[in-house]
């Protein structure tokens, strides 16, 4: 038995297409499901604020990164990751909102885009704030879920790309997974489109919008009346002799409306009336729409959007509820940075080599807090901490602080010095700081690396 060979599969329901079929009902598979869930999130007013509160907190959320350690080569490695997300062609702030199409979705593929930063060129691909030399990132942008054709594997089982057909020219480009940032809600049996946050509500939906359909006619019937339309006596409508009659009676009933435009033209003998309907219906739509309404929040954990729309409620109900959301919304940021710092940091710190040699590790992208911190507890729980000597203030503890306090970051000259040298002092051994890049003929001397699309 060899211990290194795989011999099983993950079990995912797949052709060799490249077309996934895990989801079982047919209606939500592949690109219909794509357009079911994109008439959800955009046609329905309960999930429509579900995912615009959703996106609102989380583009709000502050980022920053973080060093791996105390050296020189850790806080400029750092420094040049936040350089680069401030550097993009898009903001970071609209990478994010793209990002977050993942959730209704349950995917999201972005294609990572290089360049050399040579200043203020006028050509894109060397376009920059800085004149560095580094490569660094150009933009970030998405691959509509929408434009899929069919993703690809190896004959390992393992994913190694996606293949787009995208208008206007609907050639199908094959983007690998090692040149993109695939964002997914889930995993499960390595599923590449994971699982719409909209899944479990589909059902409530459905049954919702039909009955809003028939409460929207039964409505019109109920204030213009029952059309119906009498043919003559000697007319016998079933036969085939009077087909076109019969066909031509019935556009005529269904398109009855009542407003500035209403007439009806007949034949001789025909008549035309309207029967008043039966009143009050049995059923109270209305609370059956509520009652769907709740079941597609409660599936998000986003039932508080409902509080005080039905009359019920507490500030303390509402309280628990928006901090459970809240988590669970930490819970998608964690999964962002988890992605980014294991698809995207890595190889841009690789891709520049030797300038950041000797690294403790590679950066890390963080996220803050959904809700607004409390200042007057957090302040009084870190100086209880730290004098009784239960944490030690070091130079990540500063940077949650500023981050928590809406505070700039921390200058590199300034910042906490574990190795006991005063602030501002260069440390031995550590080349230019940060705020001081060496000249872009500087590093192309020394050999900074070409990508290698370039080679």
């Amino acid at each position: 038995m060899n211990r290194f060979r795989e011999y099983g599969k993950t079990g995912l329901y797949r052709f060799n297409t490249g077309w996934i079929y895990e989801e079982f009902l047919r209606e939500l598979q592949g690109r219909r499901g794509i357009e079911v869930y994109k008439e959800m999130s955009e046609n329905d007013d309960v999930i429509g604020a579900i995912l615009f509160a959703t996106e609102m907190l989380m583009r709000q959320c502050k980022w920053s990164i973080q060093e791996a350690g105390a050296g020189r080569t850790d806080y400029d490695a750092a420094e040049f990751v936040r350089s680069c997300m401030d550097d993009m062609e898009e903001t970071w702030s609209d990478f994010i909102s793209e990002v977050l199409s993942f959730l209704p979705y349950g995917w999201s593929y972005h294609e990572i885009v290089y360049k050399r930063r040579m200043g203020n060129t006028k050509n894109p691909e060397t376009r920059s704030k800085y004149t560095d030399g580094l490569i660094g990132w150009r933009k970030l942008p998405i691959r509509s879920q929408d434009t899929l054709w069919e993703w690809k594997y190896d004959e390992g089982d393992n994913l190694v790309g996606l293949v787009q057909c995208a208008p206007p020219q609907y050639e199908q480009v094959f983007i690998p997974l090692e040149k993109a940032l695939h964002f997914k809600t889930k995993s499960r049996k390595g599923n590449p489109e994971g699982r719409s946050v909209l899944r479990n509500s589909y059902r409530d939906w459905y049954f919702k919008r039909r009955i809003q359909e028939i409460e929207g006619i039964g409505i019109e019937r109920d204030l213009a009346g029952l059309p119906v339309l009498t043919a003559p006596d000697n007319v016998d409508i079933w036969s085939d002799e009077y087909k076109e009659d019969l066909a031509r009676a019935e556009r005529l009933v269904r398109g009855v409306r009542r407003d500035e435009r209403e007439g009806i033209v007949l034949n001789h003998e025909w008549q035309f009336s309207l029967v008043s309907t039966g009143g009050r219906r049995q059923f109270d739509t209305n609370k059956i729409i509520e009652r769907y309404d709740t079941r597609m929040a409660m599936t998000v954990l986003a039932d508080f959007v409902l509080l005080g729309h039905q009359n019920v409620g507490s500030f303390a109900l509402s309280s628990d509820k928006t901090e459970l959301f809240s988590v669970a919304l930490g819970a998608f940021l964690d999964l962002i940075c988890e992605v980014f710092n294991k698809q995207a940091i890595p190889r841009l710190i690789d891709l520049n080599g030797k300038h950041f040699s000797g690294i403790t590790d590679y950066p890390k992208l963080v996220h803050g807090d959904i809700e607004t911190q409390d200042l007057d507890k957090l302040g009084k729980f870190v100086s209880q901490m730290v004098g009784i000597g239960a944490i030690t203030p070091d130079s990540g503890i500063e940077a949650y602080l500023r981050m928590a306090a809406n505070l700039p970051e921390m200058d590199p000259e300034t910042i906490y010095a574990p190795l006991g040298k005063p602030a501002g002092a260069d440390r031995e051994g550590q080349g230019r700081t940060p705020k001081e890049p060496s000249t872009a003929a500087g590093d192309a001397a020394e050999g900074s690396p070409e990508p290698e699309d370039a080679k």
